[in-house]
């Protein structure tokens, strides 16, 4: 009888572990990855390029690259400029849905005279994070783009949200094309060329300007299209409570004056700083006549881009023959 017992003991036994194991094993057929979606065409196998910009606020990618993207747009390719936060504490006397609203038609008016498309992320001014969530969300983005070229901020800066801007789009880097990732967007069948745009940070390290581009063609456009932004640039944004807000029409004209004027003057620094580099890339004759630039440095983790690939993407740029 005892025998009996143990052996029926051990049978439910055997039938538990049996259970058990199958039910992981069944559980692990049910999560496995869907198959990916078949690869993106990407626009590489065609004349025009795409482009696709990260920046952390609605004005980040405007101010860093608006002037090359308004030449990507003349020349045919498609660009798109991706906030990653909705900037809804990006003023000092008002903010949350309102703010996010107002700046959401803000950028999207800026990003039409520059000729690019424009999307905002719902997420939070301050609060963004460089989750697995929101790595997915990059990956989705560049691939949705089917882009060639990705850009943004470098991950080291005074503000958390350029910081993590900048290693969510790292972080896409490869990712992009492996197929398990994300199988629900085509993949791409290459990494893209990834760029970074230029500050002025120098640890750990400075920034590096691999590509300097002239923008004096546009920078009439490209300070039209910050201007229209005037919840930053003429109210002041986050810390405009450092000076007045200003009263009636003649002292927001003045003030929308001193602020095309500090762009002017930052946009010819670049150029400034750069000017042996521009010389370098363009020769003496064009590159001391350079009065305004953009700069851009080759993200290690992306495609990289030889020099004949370099004047694809930038053919615009005054290469020497």
């Amino acid at each position: 009888m005892k025998r009996t017992l143990a052996g029926i003991g051990c049978f439910v036994a055997g039938i538990a572990v049996g259970a058990f194991f199958g039910g992981l094993v069944s559980s692990a057929r049910s999560q496995a990855p869907a198959k990916p979606v078949a690869a993106a065409v990407t626009a590489s196998d065609k004349e025009g390029l795409r482009i696709i910009g990260f920046g952390a606020h609605p004005d980040d990618c405007e101010i860093r690259a608006g002037g090359t993207a308004a030449l990507w747009s003349k020349h045919g390719y498609a660009v798109k400029f991706v906030s990653a936060t909705n900037g809804d504490i990006g003023h000092w006397q008002m903010a949350g849905g309102p703010l996010a609203q107002r700046r959401l038609r803000e950028v999207m008016k800026a990003d039409k005279i520059l000729g690019v498309a424009t999307e905002v992320l719902d997420i939070h001014d301050g609060e963004l994070e460089p989750t697995l969530e929101n790595r997915r969300k990059f990956v989705r983005l560049i691939r949705s783009w089917r882009a060639d070229v990705v850009m943004g901020h470098r991950p080291n800066d005074y503000h958390p949200d350029h910081r993590y801007t900048g290693v969510l789009m790292q972080d896409s880097a490869f990712m992009v094309a492996v197929p398990y990732f994300c199988p629900d967007v085509p993949y791409l069948r290459r990494n893209p060329v990834y760029l970074y745009y230029y500050d002025r940070f120098e640890r750990p390290t400075p920034f590096r300007p691999d590509v300097v581009i002239p923008i004096d063609e546009v920078i009439d456009q490209k300070l039209e299209a910050l201007l229209v932004m005037e919840s930053q640039f003429i109210e002041g944004g986050a810390l405009g409570y450092l000076r007045p807000l200003p009263q009636g029409a003649a002292a927001r004209a003045a003030r929308r004056e001193q602020a095309r004027q500090g762009f002017l003057r930052r946009f010819a620094a670049v150029a400034d700083q750069y000017r042996d580099r521009l010389i370098e890339l363009y020769g003496p004759e064009v590159g001391k006549k350079v009065r305004y630039a953009e700069a851009f440095e080759i993200c290690e983790y992306g495609r990289q881009p030889t020099a004949e690939e370099l004047r694809k993407i930038f053919p615009f740029a005054p290469w020497p023959d």
